[in-house]
């Protein structure tokens, strides 16, 4: 295969080609996958309240038990990029095979926690004795997928690196449709109940990882790589996200926080927290999409030893990420009017709701470039710091939030709060990008 194109050859026209490519198939495939949870509690709602409740609990024990994984998909892309920048497509498949192993391995042993302990999390979230014994059959049931989740995560890492973000979104879109049809016939037509909506979320994932795997399986025997296990192999990838869950759960106890202090607030105050997380979520798949652009890009230019081009893309990336924020920004502001009554109507979380939106908009740009260098710096591999500056960001943040209702802030000041969190990552980020640190080339960093 050859190696990138030199930044000499590439024009910003082409690199925005490149990057409009890669970033939409992933915004659709990262859409897709909150479709799963909403089709579940579509179909698991007419069932009746403490059945909704029971997969509302599940559900979020289940995002959390995977989102804490979502390296195996960065670290995977990283890795994958670099080798197909080299030119070495059997080494990257090689490589990516060790990601799905690893991915396997700590499934098995998420599995192996999940399904004894599946009453004490229950309760551990507050579910009520109406609603705990739904909770805990989806878990255990659906706990029986999360193999499958994981090497969806792995998988979807190869294919990007691969510089493939079509197949992601087609795979994504079918196991939806498969999902959705095989819970409404196993809840209703079988009459499984909360049961069968496990069990086709678990057929659906399984299918996924399926799909995948022949994805890979078929490149590996193009390329005559080995799909053996192979122990140094999954030892470093192990090593090399082992950052990167540091950064992820440190993002995760940012979003905690907020949350609990937002519920120290008020119920109003919390009810509209939760509709802007909403929200904020939805905008972040729209800016994620192009660092998973970045990612796979950014992972190709270095193996191939093009430190030129590496910072060619990164600059215009981050202009997209700007651009891509205020549009954003402006949308919301926009959309306002509308957004609110799809939520709400209760005066006083609309009035709680309205002031913070507006703060949620004005930081959107900010977000944008976050959004971007933060793929950037995974495609590099550069864990270790994005680790490091996550934790700087919490050791910011946490203090600001919590001394929201010390001083008598009300919801507005805790997203200000949040878009301090925001701006002390761009800083953080900025710094690196600009020192060139991140700019080791090789087919391995």
């Amino acid at each position: 295969m050859a190696q990138s194109p030199t930044a000499s050859k590439t024009t910003p026209r082409q690199h925005d080609r490149e990057i409009f490519a890669l970033a939409v198939p992933a915004f659709g495939a990262l859409v897709a996958e909150p479709l799963f949870v909403m089709a579940d509690s579509a179909i698991v709602g007419h069932l009746g309240t403490p059945q909704l409740a029971g997969l509302g609990v599940a559900a979020a024990l289940l995002g959390t038990a995977v989102s804490v994984f979502v390296f195996l998909a960065y670290a995977t892309t990283a890795a994958v990029a670099r080798r197909v920048g080299a030119g070495d497509l059997q080494a990257a498949i090689r490589q990516g095979m060790d990601g799905i192993w690893l991915a396997l391995l700590l499934g098995a042993g998420v599995v192996a926690v999940v399904l004894p302990t599946a009453p004490w999390l229950v309760s551990l979230l507050g579910a009520s004795d109406t609603v705990a014994p739904y909770a805990v059959t989806y878990l255990r049931i659906s706990a029986l997928g999360i193999p499958a989740m994981l090497v969806v995560l792995a998988a979807t890492g190869v294919i990007r690196g691969l510089q493939d973000t079509r197949t992601p979104l087609y795979v994504a879109i079918g196991g939806f449709a498969l999902n959705a049809g095989l819970n409404a016939a196993l809840v209703y037509g079988a009459g499984l109940g909360i049961a069968g909506s496990a069990w086709g979320t678990v057929a659906a994932q399984c299918a996924m990882a399926a799909a995948y795997l022949v994805v890979v399986v078929r490149g590996a025997r193009v390329h005559h790589a080995s799909l053996r296990p192979d122990a140094a192999g999954i030892r470093a990838c192990a090593q090399a996200g082992a950052p990167l869950l540091v950064r992820t759960l440190s993002l995760r106890a940012v979003l905690m926080i907020a949350t609990a202090v937002a519920a120290h607030l008020g119920d109003a105050d919390v009810a509209a927290h939760q509709i802007l997380l909403a929200l904020w979520s939805l905008l972040a798949f729209a800016l994620d999409a192009i660092a998973i652009a970045g990612q796979a890009i950014i992972g190709r230019y270095l193996g191939a030893d093009d430190t030129e081009g590496a910072k060619a893309v990164c600059r215009r990336m981050v202009q997209w990420g700007i651009v891509s924020g205020i549009v954003l920004g402006l949308l919301v502001i926009a959309t306002r009017p509308l957004f609110i009554p799809l939520f709400t109507s209760d005066p006083a979380v609309k009035d709680a709701l309205l002031p913070a939106l507006l703060v949620v908009a004005v930081s959107q740009p900010v977000s944008g470039i976050v959004f971007v260098l933060d793929g950037v710096l995974m495609g590099a591999g550069d864990g270790p710091y994005l680790a490091w500056a996550m934790l700087v960001t919490l050791a910011v943040f946490a203090p600001a939030a919590l001394l929201v209702p010390v001083f008598g802030g009300g919801l507005t000041a805790l997203w200000w709060a949040m878009t301090l969190m925001m701006l002390v990552r761009m800083v953080t980020l900025q710094l690196r990008a600009r020192s060139g640190r991140w700019l080791v080339t090789g087919a391995t960093r």
